[in-house]
C-alpha cells in the first residue's frame, strides 16, 4: 500500500511541468522587436523586453540577453529586480564580447 502511494506521488511530480518564470529588462537602448537569446524568446517594444522560460539560470539569461540588445539598465524575475551588482554582471558580458570582437581584427 506504501508502494503505490508513494509511486503515485512520484508519478504526478514527474508529469508536473516545470512551471516557466518571467522575465522583463530595461534596455539602454530601443531594440529590435524580437530577440532570441538562450533558451527564451524576448518580445521587446522601445527600450523593454518581456519573455518567459522554465530555464532556472537568470543570470545567463540576463548575460545573453545584454550581448543579443546591448546595456541593460534593470532586469527581474517573477518581479523580483536584480541588484545593482548582478545588473553589472549582465553587462559585463556585453564588454567581454566587444573585446573579443575587437581582437579578432
Amino acid at each position: 500500500m506504501l508502494r503505490s502511494a508513494f509511486l503515485s506521488a512520484t508519478l504526478a511530480v514527474m508529469a508536473t511541468p516545470a512551471a516557466a518564470a518571467s522575465y522583463s529588462a530595461r534596455l539602454a537602448a530601443p531594440a529590435n522587436s524580437h530577440i532570441v537569446a538562450r533558451e527564451i524568446n524576448w518580445a521587446c517594444a522601445a527600450d523593454s523586453c518581456q519573455g518567459a522560460t522554465a530555464e532556472s539560470r537568470p543570470a545567463v539569461l540576463c548575460q545573453a540577453l545584454a550581448k543579443k540588445a546591448g546595456k541593460i539598465e534593470s532586469f527581474a524575475v517573477d518581479g523580483r529586480a536584480f541588484t545593482s551588482a548582478e545588473v553589472a554582471k549582465c553587462n559585463a558580458a556585453v564588454k567581454a564580447d566587444a573585446g573579443k570582437a575587437l581582437a579578432a581584427q
